[in-house]
Parts: structure tokens; C-alpha cells; sequence
């Protein structure tokens, strides 16, 4: 499990959510994220989430460089 409640993350490349629930699917895990942007919870696999290293409501060009870079 990478991300656990409360976490910030980012979702669909550019936008923010945080996480409010994880489930185990066999040998990877699944996360319901309230999307910021969406205004909803939506369920995302482990690996179309990233860690969130930047504080706005969604990403400029330049900030999604610089979140891909680490």
C-alpha cells in the first residue's frame, strides 16, 4: 500500500484528490479519492496515482514537469 487516508495525490496527470478509503484487490491496491477538480470520489488503481509534491488545485505546465521529474 502506497497511500494511505488523508494523503494528497494526483490523479488523471493534472489534478488533485485526497484519499478517503483503500481497498485490497488480490496483489495491488485500490483507492477512493475525492477528486478536487471532479468535486466527487472516484475509484482509482494504485498505479494511476501519483504523490502529490506541490500545493495548488491543479497543475500549470510547469509544475507537472517538475512533478515528474521526482
Amino acid at each position: 500500500m502506497k497511500f494511505l487516508f488523508g494523503d494528497i495525490v494526483v490523479v488523471n496527470g493534472t489534478q488533485i484528490g485526497v484519499v478517503v478509503k483503500t481497498w485490497e484487490k488480490s496483489d495491488t491496491f485500490e483507492y477512493e479519492i475525492y477528486n478536487r477538480m471532479r468535486n466527487k470520489i472516484e475509484t482509482y488503481s494504485e498505479c494511476d496515482v501519483e504523490r502529490y509534491k506541490i500545493r495548488h488545485k491543479y497543475l500549470d505546465d510547469e509544475e507537472v514537469e517538475y512533478q515528474n521529474l521526482y
